[in-house]
């Protein structure tokens, strides 16, 4: 079986690919799952390198999120509602491979009308932003939110999820083009150039004076962004992709009379399983209803190109989710 397996820490770029990986071997509560796409993410650069917070034992396959379809020969746990053939997405370490265990408590249907590239990107992405704005920030119909990085993987579902919700968007990123994605996919009302200098007083400018109601940050940009939130306001730390885990004025909290909360989708799980399956049920229905649409980075990468993409992401040349095409669904059905 080809997959990238770990047997020591380096960095993406030193990696070769493993074409005689071991077979999965699925536990009491797992599935084998054939995988026909992967996505990428930052945390995946990290974990090749030993510098991720979650690091399992060696040998193991990197790669979180993926889609496909329950395989023929994949046992059934007593309790699941899938069967050979169900097409599927969800979150699994090794997923980076031409086939994954997975418990199936961390299985979904793929929503009709979704490729399986777009359903590869869902299960970390979409939950953490529709979380992030809904219920730790609060936000509401009419107000205003600042999202950074708003191209990328959670910024665009963020933007999405905030115009569905009625709210206005301004949208920061770091190149012209990258503006224009969130315009064209996301819907965002406004957008800004976060390298330029001034951009704060942009933000006033366009809330007449108020501020952005709420600040989403998968970058590492609150400090910066306190300069222009409203009153009252509410700031979501989502991530540090820019490297940084910042140290934050606490004067300007309690001036301000803001909130600062934090988003840790994947600590659910532990902390707080009772709220998954209400998000989950709401943020499907928005995505069959097709008023949010997971966006795939234009160009896919095969499953033996994984440092490619992964070079990619780390030079933020993308946008959306890049997805690694692990098997075509036109191949498979010429087989059968």
């Amino acid at each position: 079986m080809k997959a990238w397996q770990v047997t020591s820490y380096a960095h993406p770029s030193k990696r070769v690919i493993t074409l005689d990986a071991p077979e999965p071997i699925p536990g009491p509560s797992e599935v084998l799952v054939d995988v026909y796409s992967a996505a990428l993410n930052f945390f995946d650069i990290l974990q090749s390198q030993g510098k991720y917070q979650s690091q399992p034992p060696f040998p193991f396959v990197l790669g979180a999120e993926l889609a496909g379809c329950i395989s023929e020969n994949s046992p059934i746990p007593q309790g699941c509602p899938f069967k050979p053939g169900d097409r599927v997405f969800g979150n699994a370490q090794g997923a980076y491979a031409e086939r994954a265990k997975v418990n199936w408590h961390q299985l979904l249907p793929i929503p009709k009308g979704i490729s399986f590239d777009q359903a590869a990107g869902l299960y970390v992405t979409y939950p953490t932003s529709y979380e992030a704005l809904l219920g730790r920030a609060q936000l509401k119909k009419g107000e205003w939110v600042l999202v950074h990085a708003a191209a990328g993987g959670v910024g665009l579902c963020a933007v999405q999820i905030a115009k569905v919700v009625g709210a206005k968007v301004i949208a920061t990123a770091g190149s012209k083009e990258k503006l224009e994605i969130a315009k064209k996919f996301g819907g965002a009302d406004e957008v800004l150039n976060y390298r330029e200098p001034g951009w704060q007083k942009e933000v006033m400018r366009i809330t007449g004076g108020r501020g952005a109601d709420v600040i989403y940050d998968p970058v590492g940009l609150i400090r910066d962004s306190l300069k222009c939130i409203a009153w009252k306001g509410r700031a979501v730390v989502v991530g540090f992709a820019g490297g940084e885990i910042e140290k934050l004025p606490l004067n300007l909290v309690l001036l301000k009379n803001i909130s600062i909360v934090g988003i840790h989708w994947g600590a659910y799980n532990k902390f707080g399983q009772e709220d998954i399956p209400g998000v989950w049920k709401r943020l499907l229905d928005l995505v069959e209803a097709k008023k949010v649409i997971p966006v795939v980075y234009h160009r896919s990468f095969r499953l033996e190109e994984l440092p490619q993409g992964l070079d990619a992401l780390e030079k933020r040349q993308t946008y959306g989710k890049i997805v690694l095409r692990v098997r075509d669904e036109e191949e498979t059905r010429a087989k059968l």
